[in-house]
């Protein structure tokens, strides 16, 4: 495969792992910073909730002041912003400062870092081929799931040295990604007209949604597992046995949506949501939770990577730093409609939520064109 060999996209690959790094290291770091500078591990959970608030309401404008710079000098500049923010953070909790003063100041990085994604989504654009970019989209998706993992063991490891160093790792890390921001690109034919510098909102819609029903049915699922495994009578420890099996999935669903190399039905993988969301609703012991969650994890890279390629198409090429920022603060809305469904909803109905939104999003895709639906294939 060609992508193989594109060194641009190995360093925009790295950085953007780097970018999302500390995301993933910020609950279990906020909550080691907390509960040893006030006594208080909620605090941490408190802080991580409005950090990610932050994120949220930042991201578009975020996004959309990078496309006004420039996505390759905005993100190294506004990494190093998000760097000197959670610097000063780590260095007035130690200091023992009040609990308002640490909630205040894990409002500026968040703000910064809510647009973040969606510009190296961006510049991804402009760093491989339209023939590389399914396969581009897929191979990060399964990088993805190590940073997932990596985040909080790396925090684990880091807080034997100290309560504030792993937020001190995550301001490093943040530096290093800013170095690593990609600069070459290649050349894509130019957007026609004039009137394509307006965002398609209608034409995104559907994609949108599609990005929305993956948070929703995915938080369920891993906000749920405790309930989902007890309801089998299992012990709490064979939550990893789940856990083992989504991951895998996932990671092996993007292996194969790369190697394929097409684009595919989208109609294809919300099937896979909707059988699999029921199957793990239903209640059909161990055979329907892991083969459901099997399920789900197999469609998830590959929706996400199709959504991502599609709205790649839509999104003017001046607004797609604002245009994934959206796509990334939708999908992190379901994230935590999901969560949400669990603490409020019996355990056998907060998967069919997401069940329904992926029926929504099919039957938006199926009232389209074909057309619209998928592209070419890819070459190797």
């Amino acid at each position: 495969m060609t992508l193989l060999r594109n060194s641009g996209y190995w360093r925009w690959s790295l950085g953007v792992q780097l970018n999302r790094l500390p995301a993933t290291m910020a609950p279990l770091a906020f909550t080691v910073l907390t509960t040893a500078t006030t006594g208080s591990y909620r605090l941490g959970g408190v802080m991580m909730a409005v950090f990610i608030a932050a994120e949220m309401v930042g991201a578009v404008p975020t996004g959309r002041l990078l496309d006004r710079v420039g996505p390759a000098r905005g993100l190294a500049a506004m990494l190093s912003l998000v760097a000197a923010g959670l610097f000063l953070l780590a260095a007035v909790a130690s200091a023992g400062v009040p609990d308002l003063v640490l909630l205040a100041l894990a409002i500026p990085p968040g703000l910064v870092a809510g647009g973040l994604n969606g510009g190296f989504r961006s510049l991804l654009a402009v760093t491989v081929t339209d023939e590389e970019l399914p396969r581009a989209v897929s191979v990060d998706a399964m990088i993805l799931e190590g940073v997932i993992v990596g985040g909080p063991l790396l925090v684990a490891l880091l807080a034997t040295s100290g309560p504030a160093v792993p937020v001190l790792a995550m301001a490093v890390v943040a530096l290093l990604a800013a170095l690593l921001v990609p600069r070459r690109t290649v050349t894509h034919a130019p957007q026609r007209t004039v009137e394509r510098q307006r965002i398609p909102v209608a034409a995104c819609v559907p994609w949108l949604f599609g990005l929305f029903s993956v948070g929703l049915l995915l938080s369920t699922i891993e906000v749920g597992l405790l309930p989902l495994v007890q309801r089998l009578g299992a012990p709490d420890s064979a939550t990893a046995i789940v856990i083992v099996v989504l991951c895998a999935a996932s990671i092996a669903g993007s292996a194969l949506y790369a190697a394929r190399g097409k684009v595919g039905d989208p109609r294809l993988f919300l099937a896979g949501f909707v059988v699999g969301g029921i199957a793990v609703s239903a209640g059909l012991g161990w055979a329907g939770l892991l083969g459901g969650v099997a399920l789900i994890g197999l469609c998830t890279g590959p929706m996400m990577a199709v959504s991502s390629v599609n709205l790649q198409r839509l999104l003017p090429e001046r607004r797609r730093s604002e245009g994934f920022s959206l796509a990334f603060t939708v999908q992190a809305s379901g994230f935590g409609l999901g969560s949400l469904a669990i603490g409020v909803l019996p355990v056998w109905l907060a998967p069919l939520f997401g069940v329904l939104a992926a029926l929504v999003t099919c039957a938006m895709l199926v009232a389209r064109p074909r057309r619209a639906i998928g592209t070419p294939s890819v070459t190797s």
